[in-house]
């Protein structure tokens, strides 16, 4: 599979409009569900906040033509007793399945590991989502094992965790598909 051409941009005011497309009983079965208006509205404020905080970045996903097709970043939170940093993506369904969400976190991990302040990223897929189980494997992280992890508050699931040392040089098959 050839790499496609994507470019990740900060997240701005107006991609507002955008979480709201990634919002969907679709794009959110692994994770609880849809947010109400309230909480996207509260998650939007967060990812604004996230720069000027040093909490995190987060980012649109664009194609070559300028068109905004998902969502990448990562915050900051405690895990297992340390501060480390979460990484989560969306791509929209019309292009799910041709390596965009992969292409999005290895730029957004290449990011983090100039950015970030804590050691370690990680994700936190379902153990009941392949698609992005595989974006963590593709991008360069390692499988720490499986874990129950809260997402959203008060609602557990069963998860994989991956993890990338931002500390150490990149792997070689993180730029392979």
């Amino acid at each position: 599979m050839t790499t496609p051409d994507v470019t990740i941009e900060p997240w701005t005011d107006a991609d507002l409009a955008l979480l709201r497309r990634v919002n969907t009983p679709e794009m959110k079965k692994h994770v609880g569900g849809p947010e109400t208006e309230e909480q996207l509205l509260l998650r939007h404020r967060r990812y604004l906040d996230f720069v000027p905080s040093g909490l995190g970045c987060m980012y649109r996903i664009v194609l070559p033509g300028g068109e905004a097709v998902g969502t990448v970043g990562y915050g900051t939170r405690s895990w297992q007793g340390a501060t480390v940093h979460e990484m989560g993506w969306n791509v929209l369904p019309g292009f799910q399945g041709r390596g965009i969400a992969v292409a999005a976190t290895r730029a957004a991990v290449a990011a983090a590991r100039r950015e970030a302040a804590h050691r370690h990223l990680h994700a936190f897929p379902s153990v009941d989502n392949p698609a992005s189980n595989a974006v963590c494997a593709k991008a360069g992280f390692t499988l720490v094992g499986e874990t129950d992890f809260e997402f959203p508050p008060g609602r557990y699931m069963r998860s994989h965790d991956w993890r990338v040392d931002l500390r150490a040089l990149p792997s070689d098959s993180a730029g392979r598909d």
